[in-house]
């Protein structure tokens, strides 16, 4: 007699994929931010920074990657969401040294909030401060990010731009991972108004078996400029700010090629880059 086969379903890729963790292979790389971070504080001031202020952590892996770069340093991470911090406590902290982790220190509050001391470098990464709609509130947040500086200390946040990020429906997409176990990263602009400046994002993912997670992530934000933001931090009491651009790596473009500051750079349909403020 035939076996009769079996109707249990089997569970796509994107059923029991981690969102979570999809995030940090797409779109963090903590120890090229660590890296940055150094960079951006020793053109200021010549010498190492020790502590940093990671604003809308999320996972914290920056925080994490960190406080695991020297056993002088300490972190500070600020985020609302409970449920990702204590997705990083399990994914980021947990595998640290003991005393690695006792040295980050995570708040489940307003980044506006205050309650860290001051520290060397504040970060504010992949665009967060964009759900400030407002030149008051992006100008409030400045200025805390200002009081918890030390006297030597720096802000950095990363910025976008360029034709694609207008265009609605435009999706970029990159492959991260390949084989029967891989999947695409896929960052779509859904809407943009231009009276308003306001723009809504999402990420999802496809994977090898055909599965989608659709908008595992979606962001609504004000689309601010480098000129806007600058202004607000001269506004804020920093005493200057720059722009730091990619190079371009001359025997492979798509390789980094490292950053430097610049005052002007060419139009790209879709670019990033760093702004650092200096107390």
């Amino acid at each position: 007699m035939a076996k009769r086969k079996s109707s249990k379903r089997v569970a796509t890729m994107a059923a029991t994929a981690d969102k979570f963790d999809l995030y940090q292979q797409s779109v963090q790389t903590p120890e090229h931010e660590v890296e940055f971070f150094d960079q951006a504080f020793r053109d200021a001031y010549k010498h190492k920074p020790l502590s940093l202020r990671e604003d809308f952590c999320g996972t914290f892996a920056i925080c994490c990657h960190w406080a695991a770069s020297s056993q002088r340093r300490t972190a500070y991470g600020i985020d609302l969401c409970s449920e990702t911090l204590e997705w990083g406590r399990k994914h980021n902290l947990e595998p640290l040294k003991p005393a690695q982790q006792r040295r980050v220190h995570l708040l489940e509050q307003d980044v506006r909030a205050g309650n860290t001391p001051t520290v060397d470098v504040l970060a504010a990464q992949n665009f967060s401060f964009w759900i400030f709609k407002t030149r008051q509130l992006v100008l409030d947040y400045f200025q805390t990010a200002y009081n918890h500086l030390n006297t030597q200390g720096v802000m950095v946040m990363d910025m976008m731009g360029g034709g694609d990020c207008y265009s609605e429906g435009n999706t970029d997409k990159r492959t991260i991972k390949k084989g029967k176990r891989g999947f695409e990263y896929h960052w779509t602009q859904e809407s943009f108004n231009p009276v308003t400046a306001d723009a809504d994002f999402s990420i999802s993912f496809k994977f090898a078996d055909g599965s989608r997670m659709r908008r595992a992530f979606q962001y609504h934000w004000r689309f601010w400029t480098i000129p806007e933001v600058r202004e607000l931090l001269a506004e804020a009491g920093f005493r200057e700010s720059h722009v730091y651009w990619e190079r371009e790596n001359p025997d492979d473009p798509d390789l980094d090629g490292g950053w430097h500051r610049c005052g002007a750079a060419d139009s790209d349909p879709s670019w990033i880059c760093y702004i650092v403020a200096v107390k």
